[in-house]
């Protein structure tokens, strides 16, 4: 019996399997490091053909996984997360497609200059080394974050939530398929293979130096864990208290096709929509038809007193609403005096994440790109295009809302870090 199996069954010392999976990782690291684009981007072919191929293998072993939620009293919002469907994997196997297309970061000279002594120096891209990354729910991050480990040249080791089990282990064995047919170490993308929570604790302790950095994905609960406990450095990914302003000088079907789709398209997404702000100057022409367009699409509005006075049906909104990430079709919604206001309550209430403006002034829709301190603004366009496939990533590892090394979507250039390549001539210093 092999020590993943072990680890499955709980007859094994997962302490030692843990450390054992470190081990092999990073050692799959230090090759893939000097792994050649050519054999990093057949790998990645493979994968996607494999991901292509057992579409049907895929989807079985999530229809287990949903069932269980189901099971469990999951929220139609986490079922949402969790689900696979056809379009779904075909989206996964794209995404490694749009992956293995991008220029590969590693080798890539950011900057060279001379200096008056006659050196060389040239300031070169290179891998992390190790990732782990904790995440929850969505067993599409499989897929997105081990390819974009091993473009980047680096090994990972991925924790998947204990709902998404059967998924992600079913979307693993397509992604080991792709790297044992291109001759590069299975190590490189590995899958813890225990729901056991004590293994979460383990990665978040280093094992000994075998991890280089941690990024988890999912709920506030899991981020504010890894932050606090983590031995290693974490890109940050918090919840996504998301705004969209709608300025006096918006343009009314424009504004109503915006806000629908950030808030409707997907709740449980990091990306949705959670506040709507309303410049009071423009609400006799916009409050009406946006609650009115929200309520009929299912949405659950809470407002303040004068968006409860637009239509009967609207909820009144406490003040923990304006800090809530709902992940369900509710939004708070409230009248602000301008875009000034508008920016005070996101710096009130945000998350840092991603905030949207909708107006046809240009001068205000720079104030707002200029003023608003989040990863991700946006003018004229649904806050739902938070993504890494959107920005021609074509996965994400998540969005990054802290400000060193990586902000916003973390594909595989922010994956690296650098050194310093200096070539000399005989200098010595004096």
């Amino acid at each position: 019996m092999t020590a993943s199996l072990k680890a499955i069954d709980g007859s094994a010392d997962l302490s030692s399997l843990m450390n054992e999976l470190a081990r092999g990782a990073r050692a799959a690291a230090r090759v893939l490091a000097l792994a050649p684009t050519e054999q990093k981007d057949q790998a990645l072919e493979a994968m996607e053909r494999a991901i292509r191929a057992g579409a049907a293998a895929i989807l079985a072993a999530n229809a287990e996984d949903v069932a269980e939620a189901r099971a469990s009293g999951a929220t139609d919002a986490f079922v949402d997360r969790l689900t696979l469907t056809p379009v779904r994997v075909d989206a996964m196997a794209d995404g490694i497609a749009t992956v293995r297309s991008i220029p590969d970061p590693i080798g890539a000279v950011t900057e060279r200059w001379q200096r008056p002594n006659g050196m060389v120096i040239e300031r070169v891209r290179v891998p992390l080394g190790v990732i782990a990354v904790i995440f929850e729910s969505r067993p599409n991050v499989a897929a997105d974050a081990g390819v974009l480990c091993l473009k980047s040249g680096n090994a990972v080791i991925l924790r998947g939530g204990s709902d998404s089990f059967y998924s992600c282990r079913a979307i693993h064995a397509c992604l080991v398929q792709g790297l044992r047919e291109a001759g590069l170490p299975e190590a490189a993308i590995t899958l813890v293979p225990t729901r056991d929570r004590a293994a979460v604790g383990l990665l978040l302790s280093g094992l000994d130096g075998g991890i280089d950095v941690i990024v988890p994905r999912g709920g506030k609960s899991l981020v504010a864990r890894v932050e606090a406990e983590a031995r290693v450095p974490v890109f940050a990914h918090l919840e996504g208290i998301n705004a969209v302003y709608v300025d006096r000088a918006a343009d009314l079907d424009m504004a109503k096709a915006i806000v629908l789709n950030a808030k409707m398209r997907r709740t449980g997404v990091c990306g949705a929509t959670e506040t709507l702000l309303i410049d009071r100057a423009g609400a006799a022409a916009n409050l009406q038809p946006l609650v009115q367009m929200l309520l009929e699409s299912g949405c659950e509005v809470r407002g303040d007193e004068a968006v409860q006075r637009a239509d009967s049906r609207v909820k009144p909104a406490s003040e923990q609403d304006w800090n809530t990430e709902f992940e369900a079709p509710i939004i708070a919604a409230k009248l602000v005096d301008g875009v000034d206001d508008a920016i005070a309550h996101i710096a009130r209430h945000g998350s840092h994440h991603t905030d949207a403006i909708v107006t046809e002034d240009s001068d205000t829709a720079r104030k707002f790109l200029s003023e608003v301190d989040s990863a991700i603004v946006l003018h004229n366009a649904s806050t739902q295009f938070a993504d890494g496939g959107e920005f021609g990533f074509g996965a994400e590892i998540g969005i990054a809302t802290g400000k060193f090394h990586a902000r916003g979507p973390v594909g595989a250039e922010q994956l690296t870090s650098f050194k310093y390549r200096v070539h000399g001539t005989g200098q010595t210093r004096p």
